[in-house]
């Protein structure tokens, strides 16, 4: 059996280890910095957590995250209202923003369909997309899901759905990534890679 720690230090540890992305010894690495770390810091941080939990909302048009609602980018007059950009959650918003190649607006699932998960199209915002697809400004639909298995299963799942609403429906474009080796690249990308060549 694992050996745990008294009290607050290992209650600290799993609230750490619950977070995506941080294993069990990650979560004691943080715990012990925090022990060892300036009071001052460790309230500043306390405090930035509460308020992100006070202040921070999902736009009632988008889904982003936003400090107000509608968000900056929806409420932009300067966007392309004609192009709406379908992602899986608010950190893909600023993926596609810090490239500066897109310029319409966005939309945010808040996942994608996952059966494992339990997560079917109705726990997502697909709804609220179709509502959107009402106003005939919107000409296309840029669907910019993860490559993986849930991405595809939402980008098929939304693009047979969209099918008789009349809008163009896209996807981004895939393949292989610079740097990377042909042995390494699982069949869906290499599959891509492939039917999406260009002239050399």
């Amino acid at each position: 059996m694992a050996l745990m720690y008294d009290g607050a230090i290992q209650d600290l540890i799993d609230a750490f280890a619950k977070l995506p992305g941080i294993g069990p010894k990650g979560a004691q690495r943080i715990a012990f910095y925090l022990l060892s770390a300036d009071k001052h810091e460790v309230t500043h941080l306390a405090e930035t957590i509460t308020t992100v939990q006070e202040k921070v909302k999902f736009c009632e048009i988008c889904g982003n995250v936003t400090e107000s609602s509608p968000c900056a980018i929806c409420l932009d007059p300067r966007r392309d209202a004609s192009q709406i950009c379908v992602v899986e959650e608010p950190k893909d918003v600023m993926a596609i923003e810090r490239t500066r190649e897109f310029r319409g607006k966005y939309h945010v699932l808040g996942g994608a369909i996952n059966p494992m998960a339990n997560v079917g199209p109705g726990d997502l915002r697909i709804k609220e997309l179709l509502g959107r697809l009402g106003d005939e400004s919107v000409k296309e639909v840029i669907l910019a899901l993860n490559p993986n298995i849930e991405g595809e299963a939402t980008t098929t799942y939304l693009s047979r759905l969209l099918d008789p609403v009349g809008v163009r429906v896209t996807r981004l474009a895939s393949g292989l990534p610079v740097g990377s080796d042909l042995e390494y690249a699982d069949e869906i990308t290499l599959g891509r890679a492939f039917s999406g060549r260009s002239e050399a």
